[in-house]
């Protein structure tokens, strides 16, 4: 891990994560802007300060579980030259490369095929455990997402972990808290949020999403031979003032107009 700079390089670089995913979900028409926007923070951290990606085939690896926020994940690897140039242009377009929601086979660095909720994340267990069979220095590191955690393969994920003894995975979750109707907390029990991960057997640490700092500080702690969740709270639609913990970003398109008054705000 680099030295972190909360001012320098990795700041701009979630600034563009930000206006690629913008531009993205304008050119396509698509929805889950505020899903991908929450998140960019996280990305530009792990992209730019952490994840070890050369060589390719001996990289850490990310996982996307919450996979209708994949523009940020696009926009994060073409950011980083890991997608072939132009690829993220045609996302969700007719004949483009790349589909509303992640599919491996479509580009190099989506590792797994994500969109069905809960999924992912243990597929991330899967691959940490033979990783740690292997012996390998490699690393695992996934994002779910706050309504994504009321499935309930997360919790068997999530009770099994410490049982494999995976100190080689590092799990974010992405607490914005708004899903698709409504407020996390408001439909579920969430709070206390990271004591129950500790009673779950992991090393649990709640820092804000969108510092990069805390971020780079939460992943640098060691966690005692546990797997590693970090709670980060974070706000939906985050960069653009008028998505800004709204609902309707779940959803909404950015229009010409819409997209001139979110690059604005984003320079």
């Amino acid at each position: 891990m680099s030295s972190h700079d909360s001012s320098g390089e990795t700041r701009r670089r979630a600034l563009e994560i930000r206006r690629r995913i913008i531009d993205m979900a304008h050119r396509s028409g698509s929805a889950h802007v505020g899903s991908a926007l929450s998140c960019a923070d996280i990305l530009a951290v792990l992209y730019f300060e952490v994840l070890r990606l050369r060589p390719w085939e001996n990289r850490d690896y990310f996982v996307l579980s919450k996979g209708h926020a994949a523009m940020c994940l696009y926009a994060a690897l073409d950011l980083s030259g890991i997608l072939e140039p132009g690829q993220a242009d045609s996302y969700f377009l007719n004949d483009g490369a790349l589909p509303a929601h992640l599919d491996r086979f479509t580009g190099r660095g989506i590792e797994v095929s994500a969109g069905s909720l809960g999924h992912g994340f243990n597929v991330a267990l899967g691959l940490a455990y033979g990783l740690k069979l292997r012996r390998s220095p490699q690393a695992v590191y996934a994002l779910i997402g706050d309504g994504e955690s009321q499935e309930g393969s997360i919790w068997e994920g999530a009770m099994f972990a410490p049982k494999l003894g995976l100190d080689n995975v590092t799990v974010f979750l992405d607490f914005n808290n708004l899903q698709g109707y409504g407020r996390a907390t408001e439909l579920c029990s969430f709070e206390p949020v990271a004591d129950k991960w500790r009673a779950f057997g992991w090393h649990a640490v709640d820092v804000d999403g969108h510092d990069h700092e805390a971020l780079c500080d939460a992943i640098a702690q060691r966690s005692g031979g546990r797997p590693k969740m970090i709670v980060a709270r974070t706000v939906k639609g985050k960069g653009v003032s008028f998505m800004e913990d709204q609902l309707v970003w779940h959803y909404y398109v950015v229009t010409a107009e819409l997209r001139a008054r979110a690059m604005e705000e984003l320079q």
